[in-house]
């Protein structure tokens, strides 16, 4: 039997301490050894025994999680995912969190509402799975994949599959990029290196609502595109990048020869919402040999089924490789699947892009 990962949960809440434990445990895979009701408390049952993951709250008494995130990191670095309530507030310091070291974030679980917390729960328990794999600093995680205890959808729950090839090439591309664990920080390294006037550029990364929003305006004041969380309808121009709204799918639509996104409900795809197999499949269907594809650090394999079918239509594809990757598992997947043209670290991904740019 595969090791369980054990989890320490710290928040100041019973309830939701409580809620939490609940979910995890459920997880065949996930064992919670141990909860805290402040980092005063973690530290003493971390001295006891090694978490493989810990669950961290960010208002707390006595010490706030960020403070303690920022100690752990620098004595002891463990795999950590801030848990937070859904506040505008709240999103801007979780960013601050992602920097400082922590690997994901997820949502409070509701309690007592029993349709949001099976929902939630395959969201909080993929991403401390997810986190157990990831390689923090000073520390290196396995990085075999673990299966989830839930059945998963793929792409068709949102859109068939592409048939036959796109339009030809235009003077314009669109670059399609899917990230997840680990992905924060990867997505602002990368962007900072383009210029103002680089292609348009869509993305999905793995965040609750509300995060998303926080992120894209935190990008918008580092890089020389213009950033922005996607609305229904936006145009994919030259200069800007999209970001696909946490808890809405994000597809890509042609008109003529320009491109739009649409931004909509649906089930939950490889797990995720947003998933990149949605957008790498609308890519697919409406942009072709238009597009390119770029996937990035994240644990599972959602995109990889996508990657495969923009490959198929003709768009120039690239993988991150497994040195820069927080976890190497969705660009393992996709390169398995035989859609990833080229594996490249993550600080030439930018250059990929902009010599496919002059290439066009």
């Amino acid at each position: 039997m595969a090791k369980k990962v054990r989890v320490l949960i710290i928040d100041d809440s019973a309830s939701v301490r409580q809620t939490l434990s609940r979910v995890l445990e459920a997880d065949p895979d996930i064992e919670v050894i141990g909860t805290a009701t402040d980092p005063f408390m973690a530290a003493r049952k971390i001295q006891e025994e090694i978490p493989d993951v810990i669950t961290l709250d960010v208002e707390m008494p006595r010490m706030d999680g960020i403070t303690f995130l920022r100690k752990l990191m620098a004595q002891r670095p463990i795999p950590v995912v801030m848990c937070s309530s859904l506040t505008e507030q709240g999103s801007e310091t979780l960013l601050q969190a992602l920097e400082a070291g922590a690997v994901d974030v997820i949502l409070k679980p509701k309690i007592g509402a029993a349709d949001h917390l099976a929902e939630a729960g395959m969201r909080i328990c993929e991403v401390v799975k997810s986190a157990a794999h990831a390689r923090v600093v000073g520390r290196t995680r396995r990085s075999a994949a673990m299966s989830g205890p839930a059945a998963k959808l793929t792409a068709d729950a949102v859109l068939p599959p592409p048939t036959g090839r796109a339009m030809a090439k235009t003077t314009e591309m669109v670059v399609c990029v899917g990230a997840s664990t680990g992905g924060t920080e990867a997505l602002r390294d990368f962007l900072e290196q383009l210029p103002a006037n680089a292609p348009g550029i869509v993305i999905v990364q793995h965040m609750p609502e509300k995060f998303t929003a926080a992120f894209a305006k935190r990008l918008n004041t580092l890089c020389e595109m213009e950033v922005k969380e996607a609305v229904d309808g936006d145009p994919v121009l030259r200069g800007h990048v999209l970001i696909a709204p946490g808890d809405h799918h994000m597809l890509l639509e042609r008109q003529g020869a320009r491109y739009h996104v649409s931004v909509r409900s649906g089930p939950l795809v490889s797990r995720h919402r947003p998933s990149v197999d949605v957008l790498f499949r609308s890519a697919a269907r409406g942009a072709g040999a238009n597009a390119m594809g770029v996937i990035m650090t994240g644990m599972g394999d959602d995109g990889a089924r996508g990657m495969a079918e923009m490959h198929d239509a003709g768009a120039y594809t690239i993988a991150q490789d497994e040195a820069t990757s927080v976890v190497y598992g969705m660009p393992k997947e996709a390169v398995a699947r035989g859609g990833v043209d080229k594996i490249v670290p993550l600080d030439q991904i930018a250059h990929e892009i902009l010599s496919a740019d002059r290439r066009r």
